[in-house]
């Protein structure tokens, strides 16, 4: 019986910063009830102009030490690491009884029922795009939709940096959606495939026409895992349901908090952890 005890633990949220803050505020709206450890690696971010190697092994470290944390099941709140580091962490590394997820497919799976023209648009970072994970991973399960992507590189700073209600915001933002729209005039659906982008929301809607539907991720990733949880009972009796949280990041915490209630919308406690 204390061995069975001892293989219940936490759901481990990683992410390389402050992003997946985002997902994991809607993840904790929709299933408030079980535990949660949050792991930013801010000291190694940004992840998304990194090598696929880097970032697998960045990944890879992250997780493994929300393993020893207690956690079974890790989901990567991260485009970045989902497109460059999840398929060969769930082929090669994962122990027994150990589970990561990401968060493309949930997205991916579910576009088709957005679209109508079925010209969708990719909104990343630079690792994102080149990874061509979206591309790959939509026509896996609608090959006539055709994907037109473009990265930002500037919204990550901009988001981080509290200035999402800047004149620059604007114009990068501005700058970026017609970028993308100029590709194809039937795009009607675009994925915001980062999970800082929410942030600059209400900038985007000023910028894309009405009839276009923008996605965010973080609903689409916590329906997904309350789906997976439901259809998996030999992960869900393994993940303990007290409704706490802790926040850990491998930078200064203090840092961490001042920045964390932008994307969480609380105020949180962290502490510093090292994963290498």
């Amino acid at each position: 019986m204390e061995q069975e005890k001892q293989l219940i633990g936490p759901i481990g949220i990683f992410d390389s910063g402050y992003g997946g803050l985002s997902v994991f505020k809607e993840i904790k709206k929709q299933l408030p009830q079980y535990d949660y450890i949050y792991l930013g690696d801010n000291a190694r971010v940004p992840y998304g102009t990194r090598s696929f190697e880097a970032v697998y092994e960045f990944t890879k470290e992250c997780v493994f030490k929300l393993f020893d944390l207690g956690c079974n099941l890790v989901i990567l709140a991260c485009n970045t690491a989902s497109a460059k580091a999840l398929r060969s962490i769930q082929q090669h590394d994962l122990p027994p009884g150990k589970k990561v997820l990401g968060v493309i497919r949930p997205t991916t799976e579910i576009v088709k029922a957005f679209t109508t023209s079925n010209k969708v648009g990719i909104l990343a970072t630079t690792g994102t795009v080149k990874s061509e994970s979206y591309k790959i991973e939509i026509n896996k399960f609608n090959p006539e939709i055709e994907v037109f992507q473009h990265d930002c590189p500037f919204w990550v700073p901009l988001v981080e940096n509290n200035e999402m209600d800047t004149e620059g915001a604007k114009y990068f933002v501005e700058k970026d959606i017609h970028k993308l729209l100029e590709q194809s005039q039937d795009i009607d659906t675009i994925i915001l495939a980062c999970t800082h982008y929410p942030l600059l929301l209400p900038i985007i809607k000023q910028f894309v026409p009405e009839h276009i539907n923008i996605i965010s991720q973080g609903p689409l990733v916590a329906e997904s895992l309350k789906t997976y949880l439901d259809r998996h009972p030999e992960i869900d009796s393994k993940s303990s349901k007290n409704g706490s949280m802790q926040f850990f990041t491998t930078d200064d915490p203090r840092d961490f908090e001042s920045k964390a209630e932008i994307f969480f919308g609380q105020k949180i406690k962290a502490d510093h952890i090292k994963v290498s």
